[in-house]
């Protein structure tokens, strides 16, 4: 795979072709969140006011076309990290939505992060992502037959 197609699929703009990343086992469940930001639009999630009060939200995004960027901008601008799905938008737009979104996070020093194909995770400046991985977990493996 060349570094275009490669670039490309970062992004998810292309079908990534490589299989070597992908996990058989993995199955997507509904989303069974209730909390709404808006009435009007069904498409943004955000945490319950008492997440807000101890400043623990993040926000899920699912944009239908460029339009929605704006959703997006406003929440990321609060300090809300916010969690975009673009896996049903038009590709050309969901490319204007991670050029916006790049342009966000480099403006308000946050950053951007591709968590699977087509969604990405901006953080604000203030926020930490900690990886899965254990702090004091030994080397050579989760069972130590010594």
């Amino acid at each position: 795979m060349g570094s275009v197609r490669k670039a490309s699929a970062w992004l998810g703009l292309v079908e990534d072709n490589d299989e070597r990343y992908y996990d058989d086992g993995y199955s997507e469940e509904a989303d069974t969140g209730t909390n709404q930001a808006w009435v009007t639009d069904p498409r943004v999630q955000v945490a319950s006011e008492g997440a807000q009060d101890t400043g623990r939200r993040i926000a899920t995004v699912a944009p239908d076309s460029f339009r929605d960027a704006r959703a997006i901008g406003e929440l990321f601008r609060d300090g809300v990290p916010v969690i975009v799905n673009l896996t049903a938008m038009d590709p050309t737009d969901a490319k204007r939505v991670v050029d916006f979104a790049a342009g966000l996070t480099f403006g308000l020093r946050g950053s951007i992060e591709r968590v699977a194909t087509r969604v990405f995770l901006l953080t604000p400046a203030h926020t930490q992502v900690v990886n899965g991985e254990a702090a004091g977990r030994p080397a050579d493996g989760f069972f130590n037959q010594s």
